[in-house]
């Protein structure tokens, strides 16, 4: 294929006295579509030509030989000049590539040598997988794959929600209920228990207390509430599987926030050493004032550790067992705060700065139901299996309706249901909030219709 890069690169060498090299590393994408292709920014040479950047450009415009079919114009923007590539030698460029390398275009050794962590996904055990983590592990699974198509080394984090205050509730309401369910549909069973000691949390702040006692045990390993414990992360990861598995994603680590447990007093004690791990209220706090942010707690009054001090142990581990290039968190971005003061607690420990470097929250906007924003404690939500079994069932109607007899119609049926709903999440806008609405989700019509075509054709 053409590189389009290089060869204008080549073009503005012959007329100043750069190496073509140099030019081609400071050649940029516009962001914006309507000023280019390609932009060459003159900034640089003012000082050496005596020139403005702009009268730079402008001279290096008249002399360049756009005779060829590679470039169609130029344009003068501020101080940058601004190329647009021929559209036709692009388009047959591009199906020539594509004709030759079939499934293999686009990839490249681009990330030979370099490890790259994409955590994602992360649902909450003993939770119903629901629509707002149908986002993480789409947007996840994608750059995985993609960093991947590049040539990195990549390794997907399924970061279990599978620790927290949340399962000392857990536990203090499977106490108390468990003999009232049939747990033949265990997340459903498990899901009504958890909202139903929320409601009791909230009405008695003394068993919001034993709750917060029974995880403080769970990290004690006493051995009613481990193999409790251990009992809602298997019945929890076989209904994720199930998921997974119509998603046809896969993970290389499946290690959550209780695989951190043992490895939490290496993170306090090197916090300690630093003299900024202070006592606030009982709870043990990194005042993060003179970043323009509030403290980051450590450690609860009881002892407990949370969110925080399981995510610097992960990174701890990680710089270890991977000595990753980048980690990449795929996180809502109502978590924006909390990577901050994480990423910026994460430097006290005393790590390659090349690891600091490397963290990156990829934020992504909420999914809300009309009604408002989901809550599993109040048991608003909408589960990711019901969603993706309704696409694969509206699928088939049509298939039925289009094309009656068609061959392997259900298998069909299921790829192009689950393709929409993967299309429909991919296509819309990251950073922004969507409503949930099953017509739009599942609608099979405009763009997603090439989905349908595709396979029935």
């Amino acid at each position: 294929m053409i590189d389009f890069k290089e060869e204008i690169a080549k073009k503005i060498a012959k007329t100043i006295d750069l190496d073509y090299l140099e030019i081609e590393k400071t050649i940029e994408i516009p962001k914006e579509k309507n000023m280019g292709d390609y932009a060459y920014p003159c900034f640089r040479l003012a000082k050496v030509l005596k020139k403005s950047p702009q009268m730079i450009a402008e001279e290096i415009k008249t002399k360049i030989d756009l005779t060829d079919d590679l470039i169609e114009k130029a344009e003068v923007i501020g101080g940058y000049l601004n190329f647009y590539a021929n559209k036709k030698t692009l388009t047959e460029t591009v199906i020539k590539e594509f004709d030759q390398k079939q499934e293999d275009y686009g990839k490249s050794d681009f990330g030979k040598g370099k490890n790259v962590i994409v955590e994602y996904s992360s649902p909450n055990i003993a939770k119903p997988f629901h629509i707002g983590h149908l986002r993480t592990t789409l947007i996840g699974n994608a750059l995985y794959n993609t960093y991947k198509y590049l040539g990195y080394n990549t390794i997907g984090i399924n970061h279990l929600g599978d620790y927290g205050t949340q399962f000392g509730k857990m536990i203090e309401g499977y106490k108390r209920w468990n003999k009232e369910y049939s747990f033949e549909n265990p997340i459903d069973d498990l899901m009504n228990i958890y909202v139903r000691i929320n409601e009791l949390c909230k009405e008695d702040e003394n068993v919001l207390e034993i709750c917060r006692e029974n995880f403080k045990k769970l990290e004690e390993h006493q051995e009613y509430e481990v193999s409790l414990w251990q009992k809602l992360k298997e019945l929890s990861l076989k209904e994720f599987y199930k998921i997974y598995d119509l998603l046809d994603i896969k993970f290389d680590s499946l290690n959550g926030e209780a695989f951190y447990s043992d490895k939490l007093q290496e993170v306090i004690k090197k916090l300690e050493s630093t003299g900024k791990l202070v006592e606030s209220q009982g709870a043990k706090i990194i005042d993060l004032e003179d970043k323009g942010m509030p403290p980051c707690m450590i450690c609860k009054s009881n002892g407990s550790s949370i969110y925080a001090t399981r995510d610097l142990a992960a990174i701890l581990y990680r710089t270890r067992e991977y000595d990753f290039d980048k980690c990449l968190y795929v996180v809502a971005y109502e978590q924006n705060l909390y990577f901050k003061q994480i990423f910026e607690v994460a430097k006290l420990l005393d790590i390659d700065e090349k690891y600091i470097n490397g963290l990156e929250h990829v934020s992504f906007g909420m999914v809300h139901l009309k009604t408002g924003k989901m809550s599993t404690r109040e048991g608003n939500v909408v589960k990711v299996e019901d969603l993706l079994n309704e696409a694969i069932e509206r699928a088939g109607n049509i298939l039925e309706e289009k094309n009656p007899n068609i061959e392997n119609k259900d298998d069909i049926a299921k790829k192009v249901g689950i393709g929409a709903v993967i299309f429909n999440d991919l296509a819309n806008s990251r950073i922004k909030d969507e409503i949930f609405d099953w017509d739009t989700i599942l609608n099979f019509q405009g763009e997603t219709r090439t989905i349908y075509t595709i396979h029935v054709c």
